[in-house]
């Protein structure tokens, strides 16, 4: 299985982050799974990628020409993939993807998964999405996903497809028994002028 894992190119100020971020990277490649990321080389991205090869997984890195630099290119990835733009980087990750899971991160992070979450509701994402909730990290995300359900901005069937969870045990058992959401359907609403 290929996991894409969205995460920061920083390691965050909770040393627990660090910790999440190896105890995914042990489970990837115990598990014999690929992982496939951004392909840069410092915070969490450098630090997962180094425990999955580390413990004899493999690792395949995308990342944009003018990132290499910037991102530091990981230079010991079982492959590394150039891209020209952050679009062609972020359909690379997900068109490689069986599953997404996000570490804590920033916007970047925040933006990729959100997109994947989004796209199953419309139908063009049938892979798992899951926020690896490391020292509650993604709680208040998880709260306005909740708010969404009860103002009517998401059903409750498409809100339990996305995991907010710190235990693999759970996270295998989801990945394992998911079934995408059905495409959402549009009603068409009454506009009301004063």
């Amino acid at each position: 299985m290929k996991v894409t894992v969205y995460c920061g190119a920083s390691l965050g100020e909770n040393p627990l982050y660090q910790e999440g971020a190896i105890t995914l990277g042990k489970w990837i490649a115990g598990m014999g799974h690929t992982l496939v990321y951004g392909g840069g080389n410092t915070g969490l991205m450098g630090l997962l990628a180094d425990t999955v090869l580390a413990h004899g997984g493999q690792v395949i890195g995308i990342i944009p020409e003018f990132l290499k630099d910037r991102e530091l290119a990981h230079p010991h990835l079982s492959e590394l993939r150039t891209v020209e733009t952050m679009s062609e980087r972020k359909l690379a990750l997900i068109q490689e993807a069986d599953v997404f899971i996000a570490l804590p991160g920033g916007p970047g992070t925040l933006e990729e998964i959100s997109e994947v979450i989004s796209w199953a509701r419309i139908g063009k994402n049938d892979k798992p999405c899951i926020l690896f909730n490391i020292a509650g990290y993604y709680q208040a995300l998880e709260q306005f996903f909740d708010t969404m359900v009860t103002e009517g901005f998401l059903t409750t069937d498409d809100r339990e497809k996305t995991l907010f969870s710190d235990n693999l045990e759970e996270i295998e058992g989801f990945i394992a028994t998911y079934q995408p959401p059905a495409a959402r359907e549009y009603k068409k609403t009454v506009c009301f002028k004063k």
